[in-house]
């Protein structure tokens, strides 16, 4: 099933983001995430291309197919494209095809610091219209509510993101934020550019103070005051700051489902302790937002 046709069914998508065990460690170290998650009956579950693109070692293809076809969840698998020939793209086209593996997330990916990107793409934009062209894969594209690092504006990063959703991005998933305000102004500038597809909202809790600072440095995002006290408060106690990371999140969620965001999609960093909790408190809210909706095409 194309993942872009959920979004005719219910009102609010929800899913979450697994990333695969290292190349070292076998597949099986990531069962007992899955079958954590597989009760919670997200609408799919995405998977996160394996570091350096390399295909020889790469374990999205095969955590994707395991996702979909043992647990029995629509998989979105990610496709970067920045070091990739087309060649290497159509092989890892064929081996999800051979799984049924239906969506594809289509990102750039990161621009090597030690050498010169040798693929046959140089943006995001290129591989959604290749995966176009190919046929046969509903496609996903990235967006960014506070602008991609690389962006020298917002304009021009909004620019980028219209020339995605016109080769073909069926949604979008946000990268992560922790103020709302950000998602709903990005959502205005989107409406003002013409691009009308559907968006979901990218959640993270905090884990823990070293991994939210190392993914902010990467991505951006701003920390607001009520978020950062969070972290100063607790970061030296482990449950008391996943517990109030949990309250966060889940209030950022509500907040967004009240206010009539597509999507969430729960970047989980392979922890089924949150995505439960945070499943439970938001539940009710989520039932009863897609029972009052319907399809929406009715």
């Amino acid at each position: 099933m194309y993942i872009k046709d959920k979004f005719k069914e219910k009102k609010v998508v929800y899913s979450f983001e697994i990333f695969p065990p290292k190349a070292s460690s076998p597949i099986e170290t990531i069962y007992n995430t899955l079958e954590a998650l597989q009760d919670l009956k997200p609408d799919y579950i995405s998977v996160t291309y394996g570091a350096g693109g390399n295909i020889s070692d790469n374990r999205t293809v095969e955590l994707s197919s395991l996702v979909k076809n043992k647990y029995g969840i629509e998989s979105l698998a990610h496709l970067t494209c920045i070091s990739s020939s087309k060649e290497t793209i159509d092989q890892i086209m064929q081996q999800l095809k051979a799984a049924n593996v239906e969506n594809i997330l289509a990102l750039r990916g990161d621009i090597p610091l030690d050498s010169e990107p040798a693929g046959d793409f140089q943006y995001a934009s290129e591989l959604v219209a290749y995966l176009r062209q190919q046929k046969g894969f509903g496609i996903a594209g990235a967006c960014y509510p506070e602008g991609h690092i690389d962006a020298l504006s917002l304009e021009q990063d909004l620019e980028a993101l219209k020339l995605k959703v016109d080769a073909g991005a069926d949604y979008l998933i946000s990268q992560l934020f922790f103020d709302n305000d950000f998602f709903y102004d990005f959502l205005e500038r989107v409406e003002q550019k013409g691009i009308n597809v559907p968006i979901q909202a990218g959640i993270m809790p905090v884990a823990n103070t070293r991994q939210i600072e190392r993914i902010v440095s990467l991505c951006g995002a701003t920390i607001p005051k009520k978020f950062l006290k969070i972290m100063e408060r607790y970061e030296h106690d482990k449950k008391a700051l996943r517990d109030a990371g949990i309250a966060y999140a889940t209030e950022q969620i509500i907040d967004l489902i009240s206010s009539g965001v597509r999507g969430i999609h729960l970047y989980t960093m392979n922890n089924p302790y949150i995505a439960r909790k945070i499943t439970a408190n938001i539940s009710s809210v989520l039932e009863f937002t897609n029972e009052q909706s319907g399809s929406r095409d009715e």
